[in-house]
């Protein structure tokens, strides 16, 4: 049976400290209603599961769906480092985020995950997390920056391109290192003109960045199994 893909853009609680931030600060930070309302629901693709909040368990790997069993040999592992580092034109040229700060219960988020949780909500205040559909099609369509990463075992995918949304959101795992699918994506989203900005919170290594209207997080932890599993979302 389908795993229901559940991932909060940026929940709420990370967005409701500003006590910190000077007025001017905050009022730039503001979230209108709108906002809020699509940052505090998940993106719920199976409608057999609709209404259950598993957002929290989906994003600390404790959800209810087993991982499944996905070549982890040294030869599988070469391959897939490989292929990361020719689409970033050589090993030499993967870089490591910046250090990651922790983002406790009462710290302010960055900017750039305030912008990418504001560009989830469409002009006009139309929530895309409602529209999304659930088919494993939407892992191809993501931005050419970030790519699923190479060789990585796809577990669900959703997406809309309804209206004014452009929203994709892909869970995958793979058994190459934490780090270095970070550096990946750091290096891809620099390359392709996104800002980087890097946390951690309940668990797991965030990156963030916006370029214009466009945005993306990747939500990355590692599991008991000796895999890696990446959450990536994506708004344009």
């Amino acid at each position: 049976m389908k795993r229901r893909l559940l991932v909060s853009i940026l929940p709420v609680a990370l967005l409701a400290s500003c006590g910190d931030k000077s007025e001017d600060e905050a009022a730039g930070d503001a979230m209108d209603p709108a906002s809020e309302q699509a940052l505090n629901d998940d993106l719920a693709t199976d409608p057999d599961l609709a209404g259950r909040n598993e957002a929290n368990a989906a994003l600390s790997g404790t959800g209810n769906a087993a991982v499944p069993n996905i070549d982890k040999s040294p030869r599988a592992i070469e391959a897939a480092r490989s292929r990361a580092a020719e689409l970033v034109g050589g090993r030499s040229k993967l870089v490591a985020p910046p250090a990651a700060k922790a983002l406790g219960k009462d710290s302010a988020p960055s900017k750039a995950m305030v912008a990418a949780a504001k560009a989830a909500v469409a002009p006009g205040g139309a929530n895309c997390g409602d529209k999304v559909e659930y088919t494993s099609a939407w892992a191809a369509k993501l931005p050419a920056a970030f790519p699923v990463y190479p060789r990585g075992n796809t577990q669900e995918a959703a997406g809309t391109d309804e209206g004014a949304c452009a929203l994709r959101v892909v869970s995958f795992v793979t058994p190459v290192a934490l780090d270095e699918v970070l550096a990946f994506y750091n290096t891809r989203a620099k390359r392709a003109g996104y800002s980087v900005e890097h946390v951690t919170s309940a668990g797991d290594n965030i990156l963030s960045g916006t370029k214009g209207k466009a945005a993306y997080v990747v939500y990355g932890r590692r599991l008991p199994q000796g895999v890696t599993e990446i959450d990536l979302v994506t708004t344009d």
